[in-house]
């Protein structure tokens, strides 16, 4: 227990750098940069700058001491380095400029493991498998190839060029690709299919400025396939935008509905209605959480819940009720401040308490599991933030929750063999990417995606060899643990295999086969 609760713990720490980035308000307010030069915090830096004993980074104690600051107000508001800020802005904003690939370093060589479709690099005929070993005639591998490295080779000016040596999937001998870099889209959709006959299943990885523009287009496509019921998937989803949010809950309600107010002492309250224009207005609804959906993602499940036009599915989510803005300096930092709390439908804040401090606050969720909550409905209704009385309510009168996330409508405890040290220890070393690139690519051509994932197995002699590959770096592996995971493991690198082969609908067809909280959104909507 005490083990999974440590493996819990540093994902937990992980989300929350997703978690932290907030809810980003998107009102085109033009804020000036920030002057610190008349106050105590800039004379005690300079005093440092020009009088301390010996050199020392003062940018990076400024933004150690800021954060400090920050962080004593609220665990989501903080300082953003340039280096940071940048990364975040481009995976909210929908893109980047290069070449739109995704890889492992794998003995110290460069193995892509998907291409953006219709990107440059899947125009100029690169494919998943590929082995990269020039890059602009500099040797690309090699114990001093780091991601940072990587990025700064494939990312560049819009039409820069860059030239490629590859090894393709397969072939022993090397290829050249002249590649010119553009805008790379980054769809804030990871999956898109049809469960059954009618029923269609979105996940949606953050709320990002294209993520109502995405969803339009794949439900289009579902629709098409025979779509009438919908499950939603934003279990992992951290948030994002605020009016993302709006827009996505939009897609589901009707005129003037109350979607989520904001308010705060600097903010005046105010309301965001749902208009006429939704796409997705009477199906039925489940929308699947966990305890890593957040901001925006609760907004969503909040107001869909408050107005009973969706039954929620999973366990208790995050319960972040702060809305963030972001203040830059001139620098290229910034400065992400909280400034008002969100209300769902009914009048509630869902924004667990904060009063034990930025550490306490990231050992909740490691709490929760201790407690047995991720396990059993009864601990969640035990627990103290739910166990006092409550006015808050649906439209049509179902008693909801307040004051830490929402409670979910159906309850789905959490599976204890994705949570064994192996299978954390696999995903994290990319090391089923690995074995299915080494191993498993002459397979994957005897098969259609349809076929592989209805008619193959992973065998036991399979899994062996798959542990006994991971022996070489994962040491001292327990063979409990791999009879606890047994499934698991296979599952994960059936879906790896898939996401090889075919993408990311492929990989969460796989993951999803024997999902039970899919099971259960499937019976609620029938």
């Amino acid at each position: 227990m005490k083990r999974t609760a440590a493996i819990i713990f540093r994902s937990v720490i992980l989300v929350l750098m997703g978690i932290a980035i907030g809810l980003l308000i998107s009102d085109n307010r033009i804020t000036d940069h920030i002057d610190l030069n008349s106050d105590k915090v800039s004379k005690v830096l300079d005093l440092v700058r020009h009088n301390y004993v010996d050199s020392v980074n003062v940018d990076s104690i400024e933004g150690s001491t800021v954060n400090n600051l920050l962080q004593n107000l609220d665990p989501h508001s903080l300082y953003l380095p340039p280096q940071q800020l940048t990364s975040i802005n481009e995976r909210l904003e929908g893109g980047f400029t290069g070449i739109g690939v995704e890889y492992i370093l794998l003995r110290d060589t460069l193995v892509i493991t998907q291409v953006t479709q219709f990107g440059p690099a899947y125009n100029a005929g690169l494919r998943p498998g590929d082995k990269v070993i020039e890059v602009d005639h500099q040797n690309f591998a090699g114990t001093r190839l780091t991601t940072a490295k990587v990025s700064k080779a494939f990312r560049g000016a819009k039409d820069s060029q860059l030239l490629m040596a590859v090894i393709p999937a397969g072939a022993k001998t090397t290829r050249f690709y002249n590649i010119k870099r553009d805008h790379v889209d980054l769809s804030s959709l990871d999956a898109a299919y049809m469960l059954n006959p009618n029923t269609g299943y979105i996940k949606i990885s953050k709320f990002a400025s294209t993520t109502d523009a995405d969803f339009r287009k794949a439900l289009t496509k579902l629709k098409v396939d025979g779509l009438q019921k919908l499950v939603l998937d934003i279990r992992g989803n951290g948030g994002g935008y605020l009016n993302t949010a709006t827009a996505l809950a939009d897609e589901f309600l009707t005129k003037k509905q109350l979607i989520v107010y904001t308010k705060g002492v600097h903010e005046p309250r105010t309301d965001y209605f749902a208009t006429d224009s939704g796409n997705f207005q009477q199906g039925k609804l489940a929308v699947l959480i966990d305890e890593y959906s957040a901001s925006a993602s609760e907004i969503l499940a909040g107001a869909l819940q408050d107005l009973d036009r969706a039954v929620i599915i999973g366990r208790r989510s995050f319960g972040k009720g702060l809305v963030q803005e972001q203040f830059p300096f001139g620098d290229g930092s910034a400065i992400n401040l909280t400034i008002a709390r969100y209300y769902t439908p009914s009048g509630r804040s869902i924004q667990k308490s904060y009063a034990g401090g930025t550490e306490s606050y990231r050992n909740e969720l490691a709490q929760r599991m201790i407690k047995g909550e991720l396990f059993s409905e009864e601990s969640n209704l035990k627990d103290s933030i739910f166990s006092k009385p409550t006015h808050y309510h649906t439209s049509s009168g179902r008693k909801v929750f307040s004051g830490g996330g929402i409670m979910p409508d159906i309850f789905v405890p959490a599976d204890t063999t994705h949570n064994t040290y192996l299978s954390h220890e696999l995903n994290n070393r990319q090391i089923f990417s690995a074995y299915v690139i080494d191993h498993m690519q002459p397979l994957l051509k005897k098969y259609t995606a349809d076929d592989f994932i209805k008619n193959y197995s992973v065998s036991d002699a399979e899994l062996g060899s798959l542990i006994l590959y991971a022996a070489q770096d994962v040491k001292d592996i327990n063979p409990r643990e791999v009879m606890i995971g047994k499934d698991d493991l296979k599952t994960m690198l059936k879906a790896y295999a898939a996401r090889l082969g075919w993408g990311d609908n492929a990989y969460f067809r796989t993951i999803n086969a024997d999902d039970p909280a899919i099971k259960k959104a499937l019976e609620a909507v029938r």
